[in-house]
């Protein structure tokens, strides 16, 4: 008898959550949301951010706030998502960065693989390297010719020590065996602000920072860093068939929730995410900046930030880069 009311209680237990949390999906969300950005206003991921949030807001019925949290290369933002109640109201728009982390510090204030859980990648881009006017140099053999003429003369800027554009840069000079100064900003939108005055003279910037500043002509580009050009920018060629055979770098950007998140809230966001990538308008303007809608799936989404987190450590271990 008492064996036969602790299984009715279990199961009406169990009937209670599957209604619960039928319920939360149902009321979900009741109140504003926050995405996390972990860089600066203005730079490649806030840009992102921003292009999608009006549209999502509209979706979930709910204003979704972005909440800038720059520092540390973008291990500040994370960590305040990290440490945020897992109820769906905080999202952090994560970048590539979050998989090189592992690799390039010794420590680190949460763990992406545990701490997280994927709700779908946004888009994926190529950077784009570029230089100041003054520098003269109007191609990539240009550049790996005037640094190896002046080695350890030339500074490049970066998002952080640690970030995409970093080892995007660490991985073009190891390849080519060259060696600059790394001069780390508190997100790329700083960065680029120097590049423009030419504190800095090179730079792999975010395709969305950088392309408006070379359209206008205030940064000579050498090249893109994907494997093939940029439907954006179509005249613009590759590292890798201007000087540089095989270099290849993305950087690529995505929606990230504390891990334990329910999982209903979790299936509303892909849902909403999703619906906003594929719609026109926010399709075509993400192309038309150099960026490639995604919009995968979370178990699709948790294998890529894996892959890519074993293969950054093997760039990392390749250009000798030391954990902080």
């Amino acid at each position: 008898m008492q064996l036969r009311n602790a299984s009715g209680l279990l199961c009406a237990a169990l009937i209670a959550a599957a209604g619960g949390e039928a319920l939360a999906q149902a009321g979900y969300p009741a109140r504003p949301v926050r995405i996390i950005v972990p860089s600066s206003a203005g730079g490649g991921t806030d840009i992102i951010a921003r292009i999608i949030t009006p549209k999502l807001s509209e979706r979930l019925g709910q204003q979704v706030v972005v909440d800038n949290r720059p520092g540390a290369g973008s291990i500040i933002g994370n960590e305040i998502a990290a440490k945020s109640p897992p109820d769906g109201y905080t999202l952090l728009m994560a970048i590539s960065t979050i998989a090189i982390h592992p690799s390039s510090h010794k420590k680190l204030p949460y763990d992406a693989l545990r701490d997280f859980a994927p709700v779908t990648q946004t888009v994926s881009a190529p950077n784009i390297l570029v230089v100041h006017p003054s520098l003269p140099v109007k191609s990539v053999k240009e550049l790996i010719s005037l640094a190896r003429a002046r080695p350890g003369q030339l500074n490049f800027g970066s998002a952080g020590s640690g970030t995409n554009p970093h080892l995007s840069m660490e991985l073009f000079l190891s390849m080519a065996g060259l060696k600059m100064v790394h001069i780390p900003y508190k997100g790329s939108a700083p960065a680029i602000i120097d590049l423009l005055a030419g504190h800095v003279v090179v730079m792999t910037a975010t395709m969305l920072t950088g392309i408006p500043h070379v359209r206008s002509g205030r940064l000579r580009a050498l090249g893109i860093t994907g494997a093939k050009r940029s439907g954006a920018v179509p005249e613009i060629p590759t590292v890798a068939e201007t000087g540089l055979p095989g270099y290849e770098a993305v950087q690529w950007y995505g929606v990230l929730v504390p891990a334990q998140t329910p999982r209903d809230m979790i299936a509303r966001l892909h849902s909403e995410l999703v619906a906003v990538l594929q719609s026109p308008d926010i399709k075509q303007k993400f192309l038309s900046d150099g960026a490639d809608p995604i919009g995968n799936t979370p178990e699709e989404f948790a294998r890529f930030i894996r892959s890519e987190t074993d293969k950054w450590a093997k760039v990392v271990r390749a250009a000798g880069i030391k954990p902080e």
